[in-house]
């Protein structure tokens, strides 16, 4: 069995019929189920952090210079695991003036 998200190409009939021709039976995920798939929560946060990190003002002059950015970057924050967890982990109950800050032109 699979479960996944309702993307566009999970819900095309080739991918379909070539998991079903495989044996799989596959399984969708309700339309908006972070609770049920957390994994892009903390994706998404991480190549946001990434982007910010490496793209944001950068261009890298060789996909190879990018490549070993990224790499450093993984290595980097690997060896503070607070700092993952600090910057990744779902926020549960918002911060007044963190929010205001946000807002505000």
């Amino acid at each position: 069995m699979i479960i996944w998200d309702n993307a566009p190409c999970h819900r095309a009939q080739p991918v379909q019929a070539a998991a079903t021709a495989l044996g799989f039976t596959l399984m969708p995920l309700p339309g908006y189920s972070p609770d049920l798939n957390p994994r892009p929560l903390g994706t998404r946060g991480l190549w946001k952090w990434m982007r910010e990190d490496l793209t944001q003002l950068h261009c890298y002059p060789t996909l190879r210079a990018l490549f070993d950015a990224c790499t450093h970057f993984i290595d980097r924050i690997n060896l503070d695991p607070e700092q993952i967890l600090t910057r990744l982990w779902p926020k549960f109950d918002l911060d007044p003036e963190f929010e205001k800050l946000l807002l505000s032109n």
